[in-house]
């Protein structure tokens, strides 16, 4: 598949991400690809360990190639969309259950559907250039493909941010919100991925990291803290807009161009997952908003505004955080029964 190369180097089974050109947007067939090659490479005793990449220095992944699930959801037709996120979750639930040490580069942007393939690996690097993000809510989704589960174990409310503001995360952050585990200078990534390739040994990546240049959210973490503990998003934006610092504006600004309902939403599924955080957990009450997302959400919409028509003026089910009535949260996040996202073929 010219959008993806799979192989087998030395000790380490490889996966490289080719599409440079799109940021390395991934698509449904990537998405199986990776599943199917982690399901061999598991009984696989000449595979160490699993090593992934990608092509081009702007980005590991920028998320998911949702051109199709657009073009099929204005149909009417939403079991693309479906059956899209239930394999890509289920690919996602793999990689974070790998028996064996899964290492991830990633470089440049890291959003979406990158952080699903990255960020729940066992060794996860970032370098100088690596910006990790979470903006769904941007485009009347969720953090999803895992990414509720990273959010519920950040320190503090750091989780409700990043998950609502879609704020990028620079080397330090992504590590201290615990996106990533190393910082390794990327010019010596060759010369790693060289070693593990040759040795299999993930013990190897340790000895190379350093201290990443300072970042953020170290020093915002009080602020953030005392402004996002609401129990509702609606509570999160009042209190922003009544504390008057500079990062509160930056905040609240963000948080304003979030779709209302998928703010809401979030924040109501982080305060679930924070008490038993579990990836499989958060991959169900993700699913449950994904699969209801083009038709009782605002998913379709906000794809018109950002990638189709690019207008930037998406017409939200709601003005605001604070009109997102509580029973419309519960109805997104209601259980699917029947339809519910299953992992049969993780423990089959």
């Amino acid at each position: 598949m010219a959008d993806i190369a799979i192989r087998k180097e030395g000790r380490a089974g490889r996966i490289t991400l080719m599409r440079p050109r799109a940021l390395n947007a991934l698509t449904y067939e990537m998405c199986l690809a990776i599943d199917a090659c982690l399901k061999d490479w598991a009984l696989d005793e000449a595979v160490a360990l699993v090593l992934i990449d990608a092509e081009g220095e702007r980005a590991f992944s920028a998320g998911g190639d949702i051109a199709e699930m657009y073009t099929t959801g204005t149909r009417g037709d939403y079991s693309y969309g479906r059956r899209f996120w239930r394999d890509e979750y289920r690919m996602n639930a793999r990689i974070a259950d790998f028996a064996k040490p899964v290492v991830s580069f990633l470089q440049g942007f890291t959003m979406g559907g990158g952080v699903g393939v990255g960020c729940h690996g066992s060794h996860r690097i970032v370098g100088e250039n690596s910006q990790i993000a979470m903006p769904e809510c941007g485009i009347g989704l969720v953090p999803d493909v895992g990414g509720s589960y990273l959010l519920a174990r950040a320190p503090g409310r750091i989780g409700e941010y990043l998950g609502t503001t879609g704020a990028r995360m620079g080397p330090a952050d992504a590590v201290l919100a615990g996106f990533a585990d190393l910082y390794i200078q990327e010019a010596g990534w060759a010369d790693l991925k060289a070693e593990l390739v040759e040795t299999g040994d993930a013990k190897r990546i340790e000895e190379r990291a350093t201290r990443a240049p300072e970042g953020r959210l170290g020093a915002l973490r009080p602020e953030i803290d005392a402004l996002f503990a609401g129990e509702t998003a609606g509570d999160i934006l009042r209190a922003l807009g009544h504390a008057g610092t500079e990062f509160a504006g930056e905040a609240e600004k963000a948080l304003t161009r979030a779709a209302p309902l998928s703010a809401a939403c979030t924040i109501e599924m982080l305060h679930r997952l924070r008490d038993r955080p579990t990836m499989r957990r958060a991959l169900d009450l993700e699913y449950r908003f994904t699969w209801r997302a083009m038709e009782h959400g605002d998913f379709l919409e906000g794809i018109r505004a950002a990638i189709i028509d690019k207008d930037h003026s998406p017409r939200w089910r709601h003005g605001s955080v604070g009109d997102v009535p509580g029973v419309e949260v519960a109805r997104m996040l209601m259980p699917l029964g029947e339809d519910a996202l299953t992992f049969e073929e993780e423990t089959a």
